[in-house]
């Protein structure tokens, strides 16, 4: 081994001892490596931030955005009462994110098919009282699983089907993969539905300011008009949107007020005194298609320019003692009042006739520009800015639209992912699917940083050689296995290597030292190659190797020791059920007719050798595969 070999694996060595540690931010290691690289000499000063140019920092902070679009819109929660409104148990909740996920990467990218669950995820969990995290890492692993089920769920199995294509004349086919994909994905979601007690229950380190405040319950009003689809209801049955977190405390029908008993029959007119969460009030009202207490705000000119925005109502506040009749919100500031916390007490007034007092928590929707001013001259204290969905108007269909075109762009060939997705976030702002001022909220900066310091990092072992070096070593223990051992061996390396190394470079790596073995032994070679497929897509262990892992590592609020804890033993399954098919249904009999391995050698090498040229739209290191 060189000098520089030496440095960059003792760099990434003691970089994984550090995260597994636990210690330090993940980010902040990151920046420490990159800079102990520099200074080392392993990388250049002209590559350093290379890693803030690559395609997967888009792809990662451009799903986070799309994601937030699909979750604000509420169709997630629409399709969740609809179709699943009875589904509490974490086994069954789990059984179909991990179905759907892995079935969904099987035809579109993976990362797309992980945004569009993931805020499914976080609606199991808010209805469980659950932790996120018990949900996303699974999901990730099964939208890894699902990839290998398919010619173009993933990148390893593109690039092995011209491989054989270069060797045998005769590329593997779309389905040639799904007998042995297929069965590993049932297996492995089994074994994530049976041992997800091995995902430790975390919160998100960098969490939200809704999620980080206490939220209070509100007092508010909505009114049943015609069209929502509850007149002749029940009054029980419009609270069940509210997951329990709402209750009434009247009906305003006319001008009697009715106690708010279950089997009430709602009719258009009724107006319902509602006190709950902010988020679960948000449910009942845009499910039910419930009208607000207020008038539209004329300076708006777009749906975007209007907002709601909690405040607290400060001691010195002119607002103490008055109304909202009183004041004339509306009518003077074009600002209507649609909810308030009152701490211990329960309101049973209408809301337009509470009597303010100092630390009242009001939510005021208005347009963006009036709002700021109101704020100021009444002396109100803005609740930390957090997003209040309450009285916010959203599109629900378009977020759903914006990503499927994206994944059937992808899909067909159109445009890499990473242009896709970026187009995606963009178009979730420019529809207004997402406000622009919730846009930047929607990204994780720490999980960006950390993948930009770690590109040229990790690029390292193919820049001083230290992947050809591993080569050299498997090509040599794997020549004195057995078909049985030497298949293993390589199916083990390539889920070793691909954090460190990228899924699709791993397989120009291994592939030809997989192929020349076999073609030394005289045996067939696509049992080789597909392990060494499966090896690269099965990257459980670390949450740096894959933007899967990557995209649910803040949101779960995950530990970088983490992953092994469930991907270790689920590699390990995968190892011991994928060897035995892979054998059984590419026999590695001895071939008839010996295959030649000079054009499929050169093509690895010189796909190899391109360094961080982007292939299919990615880096060599961190490619945006499926």
């Amino acid at each position: 081994m060189t000098t520089q070999q030496i440095l960059a694996f003792g760099l990434i060595g003691l970089m994984m001892a550090v995260f597994i540690w636990d210690r330090f931010r993940y980010d902040l290691v990151a920046c420490c490596t990159l800079v102990l690289a520099i200074c080392v000499g392993i990388v250049p000063f002209n590559r350093a931030f290379s890693g803030f140019s690559d395609d997967i920092v888009i792809i990662v902070g451009s799903a986070l955005i799309v994601s937030a679009g699909v979750a604000r819109s509420g169709i997630v929660d629409t399709t969740i009462k609809r179709f699943f409104p009875n589904l509490t148990k974490l086994h069954a909740q789990l059984a179909l994110l991990l179905i759907v996920v892995a079935l969904l990467s099987a035809f579109i990218k993976n990362i797309g098919a992980l945004a569009i669950m993931i805020p499914v995820a976080f609606q199991f969990a808010r209805k469980s009282g659950r932790s996120p995290s018990l949900y996303l890492m699974p999901m990730s692993f099964a939208a890894l699983l699902g990839g290998l089920m398919t010619q173009i769920g993933t990148s390893p199995n593109i690039v092995v089907s011209r491989l054989r294509g270069e060797i045998t004349g005769t590329p593997f086919t779309m389905f040639d993969f799904t007998p042995v994909g297929a069965t590993l994905a049932l297996v492995g979601i089994v074994f994530l539905i049976l041992f997800h007690w091995l995902v430790p229950e975390r919160q998100n380190e960098n969490p939200s300011l809704e999620e980080a405040l206490d939220l209070k319950n509100y007092f508010s009003e909505a009114t049943v008009v015609e069209g929502s689809g509850f007149e002749g209801k029940k009054l029980n049955e419009l609270l069940q949107l509210g997951d329990g977190e709402v209750v009434a405390t009247a009906i305003l029908r006319g001008h009697s007020r009715l106690a708010p008993f279950p089997d009430v029959l709602l009719k258009p007119g009724d107006t319902i005194l509602l006190e709950g969460r902010p988020e679960a009030l948000d449910r009942v009202v845009s499910n039910a298609k419930l009208k607000l207490s207020g008038k539209p705000i004329p300076e708006a000119k777009t749906e975007g320019d209007v907002t709601s925005i909690e405040a607290v109502v400060s001691s010195e506040s002119m607002l103490i003692g008055w109304s909202a009749r009183q004041l004339s919100l509306w009518n003077r500031r074009r600002i209507n009042l649609l909810a308030v916390s009152r701490h211990g007490h329960r309101l049973t007034e209408r809301l337009s006739e509470v009597t303010l007092r100092a630390g009242d928590v009001l939510v005021l929707q208005g347009s963006r520009r009036n709002l700021p001013g109101f704020l100021q001259e009444f002396s109100c204290l803005p609740l930390a800015q957090r997003e209040i969905m309450l009285g916010t108007p959203r599109r629900a269909y378009v977020p759903l639209l914006i990503l499927a075109t994206a994944m059937g762009m992808t899909a067909a060939g159109m445009v890499p992912v990473s242009v896709a997705f970026f187009c995606a976030a963009l178009a979730m702002v420019v529809f207004r699917a997402i406000p622009l001022a919730e846009v930047y909220k929607a990204v994780d900066g720490p999980i960006l940083i950390m993948l930009a310091a770690l590109i040229p990092v990790s690029d390292t072992l193919r820049t001083t050689g230290g992947s050809d070096l591993i080569a050299g070593w498997l090509g040599h223990f794997a020549a004195q296995m057995p078909p049985f051992g030497a298949l293993t061996l390589i199916v083990i390396t390539a889920m070793a290597v691909t954090p460190f190394l990228n899924n699709a470079a791993t397989v120009l790596v291994m592939a030809p030292i997989a192929a020349s073995f076999a073609h030394t032994l005289g045996y067939r070679p696509e049992a080789f190659l597909m392990g060494v497929a499966i090896g690269a897509g099965c990257d459980f262990l670390t949450p740096i190797g894959h933007q899967c892992n990557t995209l649910v590592f803040g949101p779960g609020g995950y530990r970088f020791s983490d992953y092994p804890r469930l991907g270790l033993p689920l590699s390990f399954v995968i190892v011991l059920v994928s060897v035995p098919v892979l054998l059984y249904v590419w026999p590695v009999h001895r071939c008839d007719r010996p295959f030649s391995l000079t054009r499929a050698v050169e093509y690895g090498l010189k796909a190899s050798q391109m360094g961080n040229r982007r292939m299919n739209g990615g880096s060599a290191l961190f490619r945006p595969v499926s």
